[in-house]
């Protein structure tokens, strides 16, 4: 995200979203790291955020297939079985008109715990090359009316078959996609989304036995309350994962295709740093189209392959869950948090995480600029609570480490509203974060996923 504090498409969505009803969730205390039990529960229902993800073989299983099927194994997932058809497709973006086979899976319904304002989808999958599959969400409103059929994304892990691309001109007059967001356009009405289902469009060249494999697909719906501040956590943990470090700044001017590098780069940086973490390595192959010049190509090769060709920026929050998902073994969701005691819990698993934010340079000490929407990386806690993160917002790899004031960063991450450097309201991301983490976690980082509401 630009660290500008000029409009984005993504202020435009919360901005309209900022009349949300007030009430439900605020920062609240979490069970012990690693002891969920009944207060997750709670804490869940406090949050008003509500996950569900197919991700089981008996998941892939109860939803309705038209020519897809299930498959078991050490990752379940839902693979193109028989075609159902053909298809023309015409990407906006190159002009190229393209007939492919594709096949269908439609979950069931999912009843959301919280009735919500707005809902993200996301997914992991394996596309190999001749490949692709389009994602769409359509839902059931509070007063009995259905939405459309609304395209979340059209996604591919490469580049050579479609661009990748969100799609904009969606709207209901009840409610719009904001680039990867659903979100009612008018909160203040009482309006919700009560229900949805997800469809799964597989594609592929007509002839070849090639397929999607997709082992995730989920979506996160959320109502949370309109706030300028939000409750003070007590720190609970002293803790420091050891993540790499890499900077966007280092990349300004690289890649004008790929929005220019530098401030545009937050999210594939912060991507990368995670996926690291975790032991994502590419190949020297991988990295063999670019320029050897650059340092740290990793870094440019996440925002090749996280850029939407629609929304012409690296910011896609489902696409950089969906390419950290390319990477063996690990999974990536886009999700809220209700506290920094739930980013705690996460860290005491030793699961870091990635989040976004909007500031005055003035609000977050140490941090020596303000943004419209920035993504950084959660490492740890000091003994003091305070945050420990390494921002991409640096000058060079060695500055990402920082440590930000706890009740500083976490009214900035959690806020829904907030004053802009004309004294303008405008609106906060309520705690939006991506997290990855191993395709088979262990006990103690699935219990921690949990108590956070992720499974």
């Amino acid at each position: 995200m630009s660290r500008s504090e000029q409009p984005s498409r993504r202020t435009v969505l919360t901005a309209a979203v900022a009349a949300a009803v007030a009430g439900g969730a605020g920062a609240v205390p979490a069970a012990a790291a690693g002891t969920p039990g009944a207060a997750d529960a709670a804490q869940a229902a406090a949050r008003q955020i509500d996950n569900r993800a197919w991700t089981t073989y008996t998941d892939w299983r109860s939803g309705t297939a038209k020519g897809t099927r299930a498959v078991a194994g050490a990752r379940p997932g839902v693979v193109i079985g028989a075609p159902i058809g053909l298809a023309d497709y015409t990407d906006p973006h190159t002009g190229t008109t393209a007939t492919w086979e594709y096949a269908t899976w439609t979950s069931p319904v999912h009843r959301l715990a919280v009735p919500s304002t707005e809902a993200i989808a996301s997914w992991n999958a394996h596309t190999p090359a001749g490949t692709w599959l389009q994602v769409e969400l359509k839902g059931t409103y509070s007063d009995g009316t259905d939405t459309p059929w609304y395209v979340m994304g059209r996604w591919a892990a490469g580049d050579q078959d479609i661009k990748r691309t969100s799609v904009d001109d969606q709207t209901d007059d009840k409610s719009t996609i904001w680039t990867d967001t659903f979100a009612i356009d008018d909160p203040a009405t009482g309006l919700r989304l009560t229900s949805y289902r997800l469809r799964l469009t597989l594609y592929r060249k007509p002839g070849t036995k090639k397929t999607p494999t997709v082992w995730r697909l989920g979506a996160m719906g959320s109502d949370v309350p309109d706030r300028f501040t939000v409750p003070a956590s007590t720190p609970g943990l002293a803790q420091e994962l050891a993540v790499p470090r890499y900077s966007q700044d280092i990349h300004v001017g690289q890649y004008p295709e790929y929005d220019n590098g530098g401030e545009a780069w937050c999210s594939p940086t912060s991507s990368q740093m995670i996926i690291e973490y975790w032991g994502g390595r590419l190949t020297e192959e991988q990295l063999a189209w670019v320029d050897p010049s650059f340092a740290d190509p990793q870094v440019c090769h996440a925002a090749r392959f996280t850029y939407d060709h629609q929304y012409a920026g690296c910011g896609n929050w489902p696409f950089n869950a969906a390419y950290a998902a390319t990477f063996k073994d690990l999974q990536g969701v886009v999700t809220r948090l209700g506290s920094l005691t739930d980013l705690e819990t996460l860290i005491a698993a030793g699961i870091p995480a990635i989040t976004s934010q909007s500031f005055l340079k003035e609000e977050l000490t140490g941090a020596g600029y303000g943004t419209s929407g920035h993504l950084m990386t959660v490492i740890g806690f000091t003994a003091e609570g305070d945050v420990v993160a390494n921002d991409p917002a640096s000058p060079s790899n060695a500055a990402v480490r920082r440590v930000y004031r706890r009740r500083e960063f976490e009214n900035i991450w959690l806020r829904t509203k907030r004053y802009n450097a004309s004294g303008k309201v405008v609106s906060g991301t309520g705690g939006v974060c991506y997290l990855y983490f191993p395709a088979r976690p262990s006990v103690r980082q699935h219990m921690a996923l949990a108590a956070v509401g992720v499974r």
